[in-house]
Formats: C-alpha cells, structure tokens, sequence
C-alpha cells in the first residue's frame, strides 16, 4: 500500500464527509499483476485439493475474525463512502452472517448428486474451475464483495478482487481478515489496477470465470471480453425497483417499509424501493405518511449515531444526482420535499420525493442512486403492475397487500429476479439475488451462488 504524488496513478480514498483524503494506493503495473495472479494459482491448487469441511472450518474462523474487528471495519466504510455508522455495523455483522450460515450449510452443496441412471451408476461432481476475477462497487464495500466471495471460496475456487478505488481501504482490511482466518495465500487477492489491466487480466489463462456488480455500461463492457475469451460471466447491474402498495395494503407498514427500503444507506442500493407505485385510492394518504416519516430522519455526520443520512459516497455522483432530479422537475413532476444539494462541506443531497413522476420521465426511465425517492400514481393493480414492468431494468421489486392469493399471481407478471411480498428488498444466503433485462443475468448467493462457478462434472460407469 505505497504511496503515490500522480493522482492518475492512484486510488485516492476521501472522506465524502469532509473532503479530506484519508489514503492513496498506488496502481499496479503488469509485472504487479502477473505477480498477483501467479500467487492466486498457486493459492488455488492448494485450495481446490482441500475438502469442502475444511473450507467450512475457514468460514467460521473468518465470521469472528470479523466480529472481533468489527469497530475499525465499520469505521472504515463510513470514512471510506459515507456510509451511517450504525448501518456500517449491520454491514460488517450481516458478512459475519453469512460466513456462519455457509460455513453450516455449505459443504451439503458440494456432495456428489444423484441421477435418474439405473442403480447409481451417474452421477454429478461440482467441481472448482480456477480464478474468479470480481469487479466490485463501493455502495457496500464488505458486503458486495463478500456475498460473491464466499460461496466462490466455499467452491475451491481462487478470488481475485478489483474493487472501486475510493474504498481501497475497506478492501485491504478484508484482506487482512482473510489472512488471519487462515485462508491459504493468494485464495482472496487484490489487483489494484487500471481499467486496461482489467482487460488484460480478463484475458489471462489464469482467470476462469468473471463476475461484476456494477453499473450497465461497465458491466456490458467486461462481459463482452469475457465472452470473446469464452469465460462465463455474472452480472449484477443497474435497478430501478418498483415498490407497489395496493388498496388492500396494511398502509402504515407500507411506508415505514418504503422509507427504508428507499433511504437506506443514503438511497446508494442496487435493490432499492426506486420506484413506488401506490394504488390510486390511497396514494394520498401514503404520500402524507411517507412525508412525515421522511421528515423524522436526520441528515449530518456519518459518524454520529443520530443521523440516517450521511453524504453521497462521491461528488461527481451527487452532482448527477441532481441534474436527474431537476431534469425530471423540468419535465412535470412535483418536489414533496428536498431537490437540491445542501449547503455544507461534503458531498450531501438533501432526502427529496417527487410525485407525479410518470414513464418518459428521468426518475422514472433512469436509475436514480441516491436519497431521492418517486412517487407513482396507479388506477388499479394492473395498471401497477404495468407500471413496475414499463423498465428496462429487473433486478427486485416488492407488492404489498393484504390478499396472498393475489400477491403469489401477481409475483409471477412482475418482470424482476426478486418479488418480495409485504416486504422490502434485501439480500439473504437462504435465497439466491439477480436479475433480469438490463439488470444483468446469473445468481448469486444460496446453492445458486456457489455453483455458478463450478463444473458440473458428469461421472458415469458402464456406459457404452
């Protein structure tokens, strides 16, 4: 972790609070690179021979190495991207989580699997395939990168990490973690390198498989040098969730659900409640709940406990924020609250909702990512449903209502990877997270997740 004077030769970590830089990482060359992945190779053949109770046993050592760093861990998120403390903490706990229940779980997943052949005689070995290159995002600096990072680990398989350059921090401390869990060296790397290494690393013979969570154009990018090298690729890319509240709708869970789902981590969620979509009947009476609730939640200091919005995690992404959002006023819809960047040092966006927000609108059509939530008027639940589907992206959505019946038939015309029913979005290891359309494709987390990145070996005796 050198230091560097040439900003164009370095990830510079700042406090989006106060502007102040916190550290620069210097960018690695080709030489550093074909050194990392060399390391990784070697890591991975030592770790692919290992059995899957003993990668379990890692797991486990990871998740309290994790809760007893807890504190510094938390606190380097929310230097590092703004993050509220008490929400870094959840962060930093919730991979702990998930540690524990592969740790549990996993090793069932990697048992040979029966077939339908005559007296066992086929069969199906999941088997680890190599490097697993991982370009990741800063909105969830630990989780992002561990929800991939452990069932690709659980597999046998080597992780090689490109995370965003102003949470290099955050990268580096799971690193550490790692190391002290007793993971071989080279199993979770760090390439800090240069868009153009990317590439080149996607080439390299030593990188199996790539996996990205990221923005649209980022993610087509790195897929199309994955596929003219014929490596598999998994997507996890823009979303614009639908958040849809028919007249049925239990209204005061409805909005304390929506303001969450919506304003967690200051709006900065792939799976977030973008677009909420209210039943006509009674949009009136939510927008004024939601309001009210919105209004409770204060905006300041990321580090002090009280406050539930910090600062935008950059300035040129709060700057854009805004241009969406005046765009969007241009265009008909009406400010309920917010609209504008705050006047105080730091990249902060005062919590804004919009209503009337209709299709062709920037909030509607665009992923908006921030504390800006949009409020939609449907006539019915077709209409709702409609709405939620009239976008190029499916990554999740939510139905609220107080009838399952309709809620399970309306699940299957939403056109998302994730329905949640009188819920808001969320990742969880039980179940698997991805989407559709512009969202991307491929699975991650639960059984899905670690078997994206295996072969799926047939064995078969006899046969002729």
């Amino acid at each position: 972790m050198s230091h560097t004077t040439n900003p164009h030769e370095a990830a510079i970590s700042l406090n989006p609070a106060t502007g102040e830089e916190i550290h620069r990482y210097a960018l690695e060359n080709d030489v550093d690179l074909d050194r990392s992945l060399h390391r990784m190779e070697a890591g991975f053949v030592q770790w692919a021979a290992s059995s899957p109770d003993a990668r379990a046993h890692v797991l486990s050592q990871m998740a309290a190495t994790i809760r007893r760093n807890l504190e510094p861990l938390a606190l380097m998120a929310t230097r590092e991207m703004g993050k509220p403390i008490g929400q870094s903490r959840a962060e930093v706990e919730k991979c702990a989580a998930v540690c524990d229940w592969y740790a549990e779980h996993g090793p069932a997943m990697l048992i040979d699997e029966r077939t339908s052949i005559a007296n066992d005689k086929a069969y199906v070995s999941y088997l680890p395939i190599g490097g697993v290159l991982a370009v990741m995002p800063w909105n969830f600096p630990y989780w992002q990168v561990m929800r991939g990072a452990i069932p690709i680990i659980l597999a046998g398989n080597a992780y090689v990490l490109k995370h965003a350059p102003n949470v290099m921090g955050c990268a580096y401390l799971l690193k550490d973690m790692w190391a002290d869990a007793g993971l071989p060296d080279g199993v979770f790397s760090i390439v800090n390198v240069s868009n153009e290494l990317v590439s080149k690393a996607i080439l390299d013979r030593r990188i199996a498989a790539v996996t990205v969570t990221g923005s649209v154009r980022a993610g087509s990018a790195i897929a199309a040098q994955a596929g003219a090298a014929l490596k598999k690729s998994v997507l996890e890319l823009g979303g614009s969730d639908p958040f849809i509240v028919l007249a049925d709708a239990d209204l005061e869970g409805a909005v304390q659900a929506a303001v969450v789902g919506r304003f967690q981590n200051t709006g900065q969620v792939c799976i977030a409640a973008k677009r909420i979509i209210v039943e006509q009947p009674i949009h009136q009476e939510f927008t004024e709940r939601f309001l009210a609730k919105v209004q409770e939640l204060k905006v300041g200091d990321p580090e002090e406990e009280e406050n539930y919005f910090g600062p935008m995690a950059r300035y040129d992404l709060r700057d854009e924020l805004d241009s969406q959002v005046q765009a969007t006023i241009e265009q008909g819809a009406n400010v309920l609250m917010g609209g504008a960047k705050l006047d105080k040092p730091g990249n902060f966006y005062a919590p804004t909702v919009l209503s009337a927000v209709t299709p062709g609108m920037v909030a509607f059509d665009q992923e908006i990512f921030g504390p800006v939530a949009s409020l939609i008027s449907a006539d019915n639940a077709t209409h709702a449903i409609a709405l939620a589907n009239a976008s190029e992206f499916g990554l999740s959505g939510a139905i609220w209502t107080s009838n399952e019946g309709n809620a399970r038939a309306f699940a299957r015309q939403i056109q998302t990877g994730g329905v949640f029913v009188n819920g808001f979005s969320a990742s969880d290891p039980r179940v698997p997270i991805g989407g559709v359309k512009k969202s991307g494709y491929g699975r991650e987390l639960s059984h899905f997740g670690v078997r994206e990145f295996m072969n799926a070996q047939t064995v078969w005796f006899g046969r002729v």
